[in-house]
């Protein structure tokens, strides 16, 4: 069992390794209005009627904001030498541009202090898809103008908080701003717009690459990178048209952005729909592979062509397939750790990064204290145990893996699913205070990499 040989494998691995855990503002936070900070877009979506389940809001979340300092205490005991987290832009710069809000630098100034008086080496996400509401009445992602906006952003974050941050991630999962944000429409803003869609994909490059400029003008020895959902997409069956749709999908989902950040250019089965946004020098610009790669991955997924009037011409759905998954998570994703394996593979073999970490991986699965305030999530730690084996496998191959990040820290608000996932290493009782109670997962991820 995997479980068995993985502490085996994290011997072999060097010393430089980074194990890390994450979390992102909105997710975790609350405090949604406290301190001088206005709304985001999601702050607005959840409080549409059948956005989020059981209406549930990122409001309080875990209260990170008020109890940092005992988050920070857990991270230090779980031993981790690394923690991602994200910015808050509209707790930064309230209205997105503009006047800052000094309570909200005041707040990640502390945040990274105390990271640094334990040990631990932020990684800091600048967006983690909580764009201020003021700046989506104004167009958004989809306005070209979001680029000189995402410029004066990175500018009060390196002026204030720059010289504290040696690694950056611009941005998180520019797959699912654009794709699950601005065509399904289940993510804030709520769009399903296909030319949206595709407007905001090449603004998400742009931004990337200016971005990446920007910061090493300022700060040369940073690491700076992007962070993208990877996948391997498989069609759902043996059928032509689904097979298409897989290839279609994943253009949309992963070329679409590795393209322009290798290579300056689209996957030409959607440069069609992306022409009407470029102009001249675009795709220069866009052009910035980064100092490492970042990876979220949990598994694979299954295209089916869809209906002919939807512009992208798929579905895409969650275990709708089987190729050798194990189990599912209690959020019925398919168990395949194969699926990791095989992505990593795949960017090796077709963009060969210089550097790669896995920025986040993990398993929904909602175990609850025992009578004894034990939480006994082996499930957890078996899904991490045979996720971790495979991309150990992958790195046997060849593939420059450089670190892995456990998703999530706590648990916490899951988008559209609400607080009924659980992902966390640390349980934390919504009715109870938000006390955090590690779990068994906590303990043995805390073994596995103190080796």
């Amino acid at each position: 069992m995997a479980v068995d040989n993985i502490k085996s494998l994290v011997k072999q691995l060097p010393k430089g390794f980074i194990w890390g855990t994450a979390t992102s503002a909105y997710q975790v936070e609350g405090a949604a209005f406290a301190d001088g900070k206005k709304a985001s877009i999601w702050d607005d979506f959840v409080r549409r009627s059948g956005t989020v389940k059981n209406g549930d809001t990122g409001d309080t979340a875990c209260d990170h904001y008020h109890r940092m300092g005992e988050d920070v205490a857990l991270l230090a005991e779980l031993g981790v030498k690394a923690y991602r987290f994200s910015l808050s832009w509209p707790r930064l710069i309230p209205d997105g541009t503009g006047e800052v809000n000094m309570q909200g630098v005041d707040f990640y100034k502390r945040l990274l202090d105390e990271l640094r008086e334990r040990g631990i080496t932020p990684y800091v996400t600048l967006y983690h898809w909580d764009l201020p509401s003021a700046l989506q009445e104004k167009g958004g992602w989809p306005n070209r103008e979001i680029l000189d906006w995402f410029e004066e952003y990175v500018g009060v974050v390196l002026e204030h908080l720059g010289r504290d941050i040696p690694n950056f991630i611009i941005l998180n999962e520019p797959a699912v701003i654009a794709y699950v944000g601005h065509y399904e429409g289940i993510h804030a803003p709520g769009l399903k717009n296909a030319a949206a869609m595709y407007a905001t994909m090449h603004h998400l490059n742009m931004v990337h690459g200016r971005s990446y400029r920007q910061i090493k003008a300022a700060f040369p020895e940073a690491n700076v990178a992007s962070t993208y959902t990877h996948f391997p997409i498989y069609p759902l069956d043996g059928k032509p048209e689904n097979a298409a749709a897989a290839e279609l999908m994943m253009s949309v989902w992963s070329d679409g952005f590795f393209g322009p950040a290798f290579k300056g250019e689209y996957p030409a089965n959607i440069s069609d729909f992306v022409v009407p946004y470029i102009r001249e020098g675009d795709l220069e610009l866009c052009r910035a592979s980064g100092d490492f790669l970042g990876i979220n991955h949990y598994c694979p997924d299954y295209a089916v062509a869809a209906a002919e009037d939807i512009p992208a011409r798929l579905t895409f759905a969650h275990n709708a397939g089987k190729i050798d998954p194990i189990g599912t998570t209690d959020l019925g994703w398919p168990i395949v750790p194969q699926g990791l394996y095989d992505a990593l593979i795949d960017l090796k073999e077709r963009y060969n990064p210089k550097r790669i970490i896995i920025t986040e991986g993990g398993g929904a699965f909602n175990d609850t204290p025992d009578a004894s305030g034990k939480i006994h999530d082996r499930r957890r730690i078996d899904y991490y145990a045979a996720y971790l084996e495979a991309a150990f496998r992958a790195r046997q191959e060849g593939v420059p893996l450089e670190g892995y990040f456990a998703w999530s820290f706590l648990d916490n608000f899951e988008w559209g699913e609400g607080y009924g996932p659980r992902f966390g290493l640390v349980y934390v009782d919504y009715d109870g205070g938000l006390k955090r109670m590690p779990k068994d997962s906590f303990y043995w991820f805390k073994d596995l990499i103190g080796r």
